[in-house]
């Protein structure tokens, strides 16, 4: 197959385009710097010069490399703007209308499948349940890139398909090789300033990076039309068990961590997230609602739809993903 990718120099990106090209596809990455297209040719690939910024005025003549797309097979759409705090408009701008518009533009071009990489924060808020699935109302996201995702799903869900078959992914945290999450975790462990909630003992649940990047090649030909899964490693455990060899790949000890206890940590992460808020803050307090949510709160999904409809089985185990990253 000829597959489009956007994100094909980031995190993820990189690891699908190198994947897909290993699977014997042709590839066609949008790159929006010289060194993105320097990234995507290096991996064999073809960069195609672009921005999805392009995107986002509706009305506005399309930019040259949405022609690219009537060479495509299938669109898979990584890329996005992610940061734990900002206004819903911000994302609105930066990943919302893009999306909407390169599905629309994928759907005229008579692609045969789009597959989008959501997230499963999509149903971290106001959704309090350990365990959820896809059947599970997802009820208000506590942040506003999770909000904006939502919507784009939903948006996409509803749009007009033409010949276009639409599958949607929802990984939560994406840890592996590569990943730049960590040096900030490490950074903030380092200074001091990392606590546990309850001591770590509430259940998270991850993706390592080439079990998503299989279940998206898996999504390319199988599942349903509109299809919505859940994608993780299938390993849901206390986030102390995760984090602790997780951070210790970079050197860093968290056995000596302090603990707040999550009646303490709710309350205030709610005053401080609800007082930057108000006054407008460009950059998240120590302590939000998201946060809480995500460490002080058990939650895993059950991915038996992945397992079942895509073939989904992740082979990529805790300790091989660790050994690679402390090799790295």
């Amino acid at each position: 197959m000829k597959i489009f990718v956007t994100g094909g120099s980031g995190f993820v990106g990189s690891a699908l385009v190198h994947r897909l090209l290993a699977e014997g596809h042709e590839v066609m990455a949008l790159a929006r710097s010289g060194s993105s297209v320097q990234r995507v040719r290096a991996a064999g690939a073809e960069p195609v010069p672009g921005d999805l910024a392009d995107l986002r005025q509706a009305g506005s003549p399309a930019p040259r490399w949405i022609a690219k797309l009537q060479e495509a097979d299938a669109v898979v759409h990584v890329a996005a703007h992610m940061e734990f705090w900002g206004p819903d408009s911000l994302f609105e701008r930066a990943n919302h209308m893009p999306t909407v518009a390169l599905h629309a533009a994928s759907v005229a071009a008579g692609v045969r499948r789009f597959v989008l990489v959501s997230a499963a924060s999509v149903s971290t808020g106001s959704q309090r349940r350990p365990v959820i699935d896809e059947s599970t109302p997802e009820g208000r996201p506590n942040i506003a890139y999770s909000r904006v995702k939502l919507a784009t799903e939903r948006a996409l869900l509803e749009a007009r398909s033409g010949n276009t078959e639409l599958v949607v992914l929802r990984p939560p945290f994406i840890w592996g090789r590569g990943m730049t999450t960590i040096s900030e975790m490490a950074e903030v462990a380092e200074a001091g300033r990392f606590a546990w909630i309850d001591n770590g003992t509430h259940i998270v649940d991850f993706v390592h990076v080439g079990n998503l990047v299989g279940a998206v090649l898996l999504a390319l030909t199988r599942g349903r039309h509109k299809g919505v899964y859940y994608v993780t490693d299938g390993t849901p455990m206390p986030i102390r068990d995760f984090l602790t060899p997780l951070l210790a790949t970079r050197g860093v000890d968290l056995s000596k961590s302090r603990s707040v206890p999550l009646a303490i940590a709710a309350p205030m992460a709610a005053m401080m997230d609800r007082t930057a808020r108000l006054l407008r803050r460009k950059s998240a307090p120590p302590l939000t609602n998201w946060l809480v949510s995500f460490t002080g709160r058990d939650r895993s999904y059950d991915i038996t739809a992945a397992r079942t409809e895509l073939g989904y089985s992740p082979d990529v185990t805790l300790e091989k993903g660790l050994a690679e990253m402390s090799f790295s």
